[in-house]
C-alpha cells in the first residue's frame, strides 16, 4: 500500500485515532444529561413550565433518539467512521445553535431529541466503532484510553456551562458549545480521522508487515466478520444484549434519585455529591485495569464481575444510613462503572468481528439509550407506591442478578455453527 497517515509518528498510528475518538465522547457532553441538566431550571424560569413538563419532553426526546439511533449504526457500516463522525458533530454543532432558539415546548422536544440523538447516542457510537477497526489484541487497552475523554466531559461540562449560563445567558452558552465543536473537533477529524489500518499503509494493533518469503499475517489477528442478522440467530447476542441494557437502567435510575435517596436516608444533598464525585475519580483508574484485564480474558467473566459488583453497589446502597456506608457504595460503584465503560464497548467486535460493528453496535446502543430513558420511572412508581426507595432498590436487583446468570451463559459463539465464515 502507498497510503500514509496525515501525520508522522514514531509510534502507531491508531493511538491517533483513539485520541480522536476520546475527544467525540468528549463533545458527546452538550448532549449528555450531566450537561443538559443545568439548563433545565432556566427553562422552567423563563417559559414557565413545570418540572414535569420539561422532564417528560426530555424523556420522550430521549426514547425517540433511541429508537432512531438504529439507523446511525446501519449509515456508519455504509459511509465509514470518518465521514460518520464529520457528519454528526457537524449535525451536533447545529443542534446546539437550534437549542439557543427554542421558545416552546415543540421547538424544546426538537432540540432535545437532536441532542439526545447527535450527542448521547452518536458522538459515542461512532467512536465505540472506530477504534476496535484499528485494535485488535490491544482493544481493551485502547478503549480504556478512549474513556478518559468520558471522565473528563462529565467532569468539565457541568461546571463549563454554569459559567457560560451565568456569564452570558443560556442562548449565548448553547451557541458557545456549537462554535467550539465547529472549531475544535470537525477539523482535527478531517484532518487525521482514517476509517481503518489499511487506509494508512498499516496492520491492526501495529503489527509489521511481513518481509518478503515470509509467512503472511497471523491468524491471531484475523476475525471472523457477522452480519447483523448472523449475530441476532446466536443465543449469546440476546444474552448480551440484556446485559448492555442493565447498566444503562440502573445507573440512570439512581443518578436522577440520587439526591432524594440520601434525603430521605437523612444524609443531604452534600453527600449525593460526594457519590457522585468519588464515583468519577474511582472509575477514571479501573477502565485502565479493565483493558489490561479484557485484553487477557475472556469478556464474558468481566461481564460477571461487572454485574456482581452491580449487585454489590446496589447492596450498600440499600444499607446505607451513614457517611461511611454511602463512601463504600460510592467507591463500589464507582468501580463498576469502569468495568462496564470497558466491556460492554468490547464484546461487541471481540465477538462479531468488526466490517457489520455499526450495525451491531447501533442496535445495542438503541437499547441502551431507550434504557436510560425508562431507568427513573420505577424508582418514582415505587417512591409514589410507598413513600421511598428501599422497595425499588431491591426490585430492580432482578436486573443484574438476571445479567450475571447470562452473562455467564454468553461465550464467544462459534461462527462455523452460524455461517459467519468471512474474515475481514
Amino acid at each position: 500500500m502507498n497510503n500514509k497517515p496525515p501525520i508522522h509518528t514514531k509510534f502507531y498510528y491508531g493511538w491517533v485515532i483513539v485520541f480522536v475518538a476520546a475527544l467525540s465522547v468528549f463533545f458527546s457532553g452538550p448532549g449528555q444529561t450531566y450537561s443538559n441538566s443545568i439548563f433545565i431550571d432556566y427553562y422552567i424560569e423563563d417559559f414557565g413550565f413545570s418540572r414535569s413538563t420539561v422532564s417528560g419532553l426530555y424523556s420522550a426526546a430521549t426514547l425517540v433518539a433511541g429508537i432512531t439511533l438504529f439507523t446511525v449504526g446501519r449509515m456508519v457500516d455504509r459511509f465509514g467512521q470518518r465521514v460518520m463522525m464529520i457528519g454528526v458533530g457537524t449535525g451536533l454543532a447545529l443542534a446546539l445553535f437550534w437549542n439557543s432558539a427554542i421558545t416552546g415546548p415543540v421547538m424544546m422536544f426538537v432540540g432535545f431529541f437532536l441532542i439526545r440523538l447527535l450527542g448521547q447516542g452518536s458522538m459515542t457510537l461512532v467512536p465505540n466503532t472506530l477504534v476496535p477497526q484499528w485494535f485488535i489484541k490491544k482493544r481493551g487497552r485502547a478503549l480504556s484510553v478512549m474513556a478518559v475523554g468520558t471522565f473528563a466531559s462529565s467532569a468539565l461540562f457541568p461546571p463549563l456551562n454554569a459559567w457560560l449560563i451565568e456569564s452570558f445567558g443560556w442562548r449565548s452558552a448553547w451557541v458557545i458549545l456549537g462554535v467550539s465543536i465547529l472549531v475544535l473537533f470537525i477539523p482535527v477529524t478531517v484532518w487525521l480521522v482514517r476509517n481503518q489500518p489499511k487506509d494508512v499503509g498499516a496492520l491492526p494493533d501495529g503489527t509489521p508487515h511481513k518481509k518478503p518469503g515470509e509467512e503472511e499475517i497471523s491468524g491471531e489477528i484475523s476475525e471472523v466478520s457477522w452480519t447483523l442478522k448472523q449475530a441476532m440467530q446466536t443465543r449469546t447476542f440476546w444474552f448480551i444484549l440484556f446485559c448492555v441494557m442493565v447498566p444503562a437502567l440502573v445507573n440512570t435510575a439512581v443518578t436522577f434519585h440520587v439526591v432524594s435517596i440520601m434525603d430521605m436516608k437523612g444524609l443531604g444533598v452534600g453527600i449525593a455529591a460526594t457519590i457522585l464525585t468519588v464515583m468519577a475519580v474511582v472509575g477514571f483508574p479501573t477502565t485502565f485495569l479493565t483493558g489490561y484485564l479484557a485484553d487477557r480474558f475472556s469478556i464474558h467473566y468481566i461481564l460477571a464481575i461487572t454485574f456482581f459488583g452491580h449487585i454489590l453497589s446496589l447492596v450498600l446502597l440499600f444499607f446505607t444510613s451513614s457517611t461511611l456506608l454511602a463512601f463504600s457504595f460510592a467507591v463500589v460503584w464507582g468501580a463498576v462503572n469502569g468495568f462496564e465503560r470497558i466491556a460492554l464497548n468490547i464484546v461487541w467486535p471481540n465477538y462479531f468481528g468488526r466490517t457489520h460493528l455499526g450495525s451491531i453496535k447501533g442496535l445495542a446502543q438503541t437499547v441502551m439509550v431507550i434504557g436510560s430513558a425508562l431507568g427513573p420511572l420505577p424508582f418514582g412508581i415505587f417512591y409514589d407506591l410507598f413513600g421511598g426507595y428501599q422497595e425499588a432498590i431491591l426490585a430492580i436487583l432482578i436486573f443484574p442478578v438476571t445479567a450475571v446468570i447470562l452473562a455467564l451463559l454468553s461465550p464467544k459463539p462459534d461462527p462455523l455453527e452460524y455461517g459467519a465464515t468471512g474474515e475481514e
